[in-house]
């Protein structure tokens, strides 16, 4: 049976190489007899497993050795929890900035307003989140303990090509990151970054995998309610074994590592080779909304997402039609089930259409779906 493209948010497909090995391998991990799920943690098998995924994510990244890489349970939903929990204390006025792009950084704000002064420092909302904020425009407090973003929003879907430098702006807050919808897709910038965050079901592997990259100097602050578990130096200083960590998944996720060291792209390898595939991808499917007559999409083109693309299509007033229950809506997506091109519907929050071109979607399902929109409509 072929399988279809799958354009979900999240848990979003992933590299049919990888689910291959891990398949092969489910049953007897390298002649131990047994597979990565059934393996104790503390045990040299796993610690290797575990050992090599760390190694390869920092080689992919270029990630600092003054940098910590954790691998905890949460999602990031959690992590707008445990990361004011871990930085918020870092200065006793418990202040920290908030730039407000989209729906997950509005949840980051809310539920850090739980721990200390959450500031928006700035908001799109009068936009309908179509654009981002000047970071000349954000109105920075002196004394935040960090200042947090989201890098790239998957339901509005707007990112952050450059992160901004908030040293320029005469800050000497760390910046956070929730990276989570763009992890491994690009480069990171990690001069101008003090923690990044992310669930790894969208660009990594299965859901229950958290990364959190910090900086070495900002662990130890920990609010006294933060849960021992998710105290980061705690973590850090348990090389993540603090408690049984998400093991299969640490387990896929290197797995997927070693997938993206071996990608080519002409003379470019690893991320740089993604990169420029995404780059590719984003532009394709682009290409096709804006020169369609009957797809919207109304996100300012200088921030608009590689990695989740929002669309509507048209109503007979020519406005965009949210409701998946439209006939005209619905029809598409019978249409596009019908051709093996799946999870295409909109966020519930905005509806329409959404495509997610994370990393393991080809080309090929990116020609596929512009084939169908274009055929779609052609028919009326």
């Amino acid at each position: 049976m072929a399988r279809p493209y799958n354009f979900s948010a999240g848990p979003a497909t992933m590299p049919e190489a990888v689910l291959q090995q891990a398949a092969a391998e489910m049953l007897d991990w390298h002649g131990t007899g047994m597979g990565v799920m059934e393996m104790s943690h503390r045990s040299t098998s796993f610690a290797a497993i575990a050992e090599q995924a760390e190694h390869d994510l920092r080689t992919l990244l270029a990630i600092p050795e003054h940098f910590k890489v954790l691998f905890s349970q949460g999602g990031a939903l959690a992590h707008n929890a445990i990361v004011p929990m871990n930085l918020a204390g870092r200065r006793p006025e418990r202040t920290m900035d908030f730039v407000v792009t989209g729906s997950w950084s509005q949840k980051s704000a809310q539920e850090a307003a739980r721990y200390g002064a959450a500031r928006i420092v700035a908001n799109t909302a009068d936009t309908g989140f179509t654009t981002l904020p000047d970071p000349a425009s954000w109105r920075l407090s002196p004394d935040a303990s960090y200042v947090h973003l989201c890098s790239n929003e998957t339901i509005h879907g707007v990112e952050f090509h450059t992160l901004p430098d908030l040293a320029a702006l005469g800050s000497d807050a760390p910046l956070v990151i929730d990276f989570s919808s763009h992890v491994l897709s690009r480069p990171v910038d990690w001069s101008r970054v003090g923690l990044a965050y992310g669930g790894a079901q969208k660009n990594i592997g299965p859901a229950g995998l958290t990364l959190i990259v910090v900086r070495e100097d900002l662990l130890g602050h920990a609010l006294p309610i933060c849960p021992s578990v998710f105290d980061y130096r705690a973590l850090a200083e348990a090389g993540s074994m603090l408690n049984t960590p998400p093991t299969y998944a640490i387990y896929i996720a290197g797995l997927t590592f070693q997938w993206l060291l071996a990608q080519r792209e002409g003379n470019l390898s690893g991320v740089a080779a993604i990169e420029a595939r995404n780059v590719a991808k984003a532009q394709r499917l682009y290409e096709a909304i804006d020169g369609s007559s009957l797809y919207i999409n109304r996100v300012d083109p200088a921030c608009r997402s590689r990695m989740n693309i929002p669309f509507f299509l048209r109503g007979d007033d020519g406005q965009p039609l949210r409701d998946p229950a439209h006939p005209r809506n619905a029809a598409f997506l019978r249409g596009a089930q019908a051709r093996g091109l799946v999870q295409l519907k909109g966020h519930k929050s905005l509806g329409g259409m959404r495509a997610s071109l994370y990393n393991a979607m080809p080309m090929a399902g990116v020609e596929a779906l512009v084939d169908y929109m274009r055929d779609f409509e052609r028919q009326g």
